[in-house]
């Protein structure tokens, strides 16, 4: 991958030297880096734990607090000098970082999330894993943190899965989430390019989000919740406010960075005190929809000419994330539902695939003239989730749930994910983790 295709496209209506600024700072990180020792996998130092640890139990405590990572863990230590050091793949255990390090005073961090799953047929397999490694690189290059090969971080994480994942996933059709991160750690407090880095890998125990039991309650009980509100199926989502701002044109929601999340938690813990799950964030005056909570969202609605669409928003003003799990979606639709035929196979009917703006507006005249099929969010922790709710303005859209928990789109599509990365369809985005 080139310089250029790691820069993000240019968006809005900036001014042609404002534009070219970000492209060329990260043009030149990226050619400065090149001159140093790159990330090689085939170095990877082994070093396994002695004091070996118990996985938590199904449905205990410890497992829902999300705090429980496997015995090892995989590092790489980068700096302006030298490049790349030799990987470590070592004993699960704290980092060693100053005070005055990078990430804890100007945000220099990135991260992925992805998961290791338990075949049907026994075997280990990662979901699109080069995709993760790549969208890394970009969001690395945002914040002015160094390259790196796709394929190596893919390799360590390969390494890591076959170490601890015999044992910390043992039963079939289970899961382990993946958290590869990026932090600068320059100690230098002056606001400047990293000269020191750390890539690491983690893997975490994590309950089922897509599994509406599981997830967090509302943190508060609130005795003046709506009847809708209290028994809603599926997710229940509370669309942003206009003082209320995810991303904006030019910026960086297109990257995983540790900075869009921070600034989402006080609208999330909002949503939840008034038992709601995630925030819909809107941008603009016109309420377009963006993502929901930190998943990308989907609609499936009627237009009135009677053609069926599934809609979600585009990626070209670099305002949401290029889900690995939206790519899938969309790709997956237009090659099994595009056609009349092709959707017949699976007692749907046909749709057209969208990626565009749209508004809560429409969403709501969709839904009052009876056009509205049915919503969805789609990541990596929630999967293929349906949605039962949205809470916009004085509105509660009882959005459609023909199935009774889910819509027939959402069980279709979340079926047909869910056999390539289980193993039960023989699929390349199934990647399979050599044990040995």
């Amino acid at each position: 991958m080139s310089a250029q295709d790691m820069t993000p496209p240019a968006s809005g209506t900036a001014t042609p030297t404002a534009k070219s600024l970000t492209k060329a700072g990260i043009e030149h990180n990226l050619e400065s880096n090149a001159q140093t020792a790159q990330l090689d996998a085939s170095k990877l130092k082994i070093s396994l734990t002695t004091a070996p640890r118990d996985p938590p139990a199904a449905g205990s405590e410890e497992l829902k607090k999300m705090r429980t990572c496997t015995d090892h863990m995989v590092t790489a230590r980068w700096t302006l000098e030298d490049g790349w050091e030799a990987p470590e793949l070592k004993p699960y255990g704290p980092l060693s970082i100053m005070p005055t390090a990078s990430v804890l005073h100007y945000a220099t961090e990135c991260f992925e999330g992805l998961k290791l799953y338990h075949g049907e047929d026994g075997k280990l397999r990662l979901f699109r894993v080069r995709r993760n490694c790549e969208r890394l690189r970009r969001s690395a290059a945002r914040i002015s943190l160094p390259d790196f090969p796709a394929e190596q971080l893919e390799i360590l994480i390969k390494k890591l899965c076959a170490t601890d994942g015999p044992k910390w996933l043992p039963n079939k059709g289970g899961f382990l989430y993946l958290r590869p991160t990026f932090i600068g750690t320059d100690p230098g407090l002056g606001v400047q390019v990293p000269k020191e880095a750390l890539l690491y890998v983690i893997i975490a125990v994590f309950p089922d989000w897509s599994d509406p039991r599981n997830l967090p309650a509302a943190s508060a009980v609130n005795p003046d919740l709506s009847e809708k509100v209290t028994k809603a199926q599926g997710l229940k989502l509370l669309a942003s406010k206009e003082d209320s701002i995810r991303a904006w044109p030019g910026g960086f929601g297109y990257a995983k960075l540790g900075a869009n999340y921070g600034p989402s938690l006080v609208g999330q813990g909002e949503a939840r005190a008034r038992g709601y799950d995630q925030i819909l964030w809107l941008f603009g005056n016109n309420g377009s929809v963006t993502e929901a909570g930190a998943s990308n969202f989907f609609v499936v609605w009627k237009t009135k000419e009677g053609k069926q669409q599934l809609i979600t928003a585009p990626l070209h003003d670099n305002l949401i994330l290029e889900g690995v799990t939206r790519d899938s979606v969309l790709n997956i639709t237009k090659e099994r539902l595009s056609t009349s035929e092709s959707a017949a196979k699976y007692n749907a009917e046909s749709v057209e695939v969208i990626e565009r703006k749209f508004t809560m507006q429409e969403i709501l005249d969709a839904y009052t003239e009876g056009r509205l099929v049915e919503a969805f969010a789609a990541g990596t922790a929630y999967f293929v989730a349906p949605v039962g709710l949205i809470g916009w303005k004085e509105h509660e859209l009882e959005i459609p749930l023909a199935e009774g928990k889910t819509g027939v789109y959402a069980r279709i599509i979340r079926g047909w994910l869910s056999d390539i990365m289980y193993g039960n369809d023989n699929h390349e985005w199934g990647v399979l983790v050599d044990e040995a």
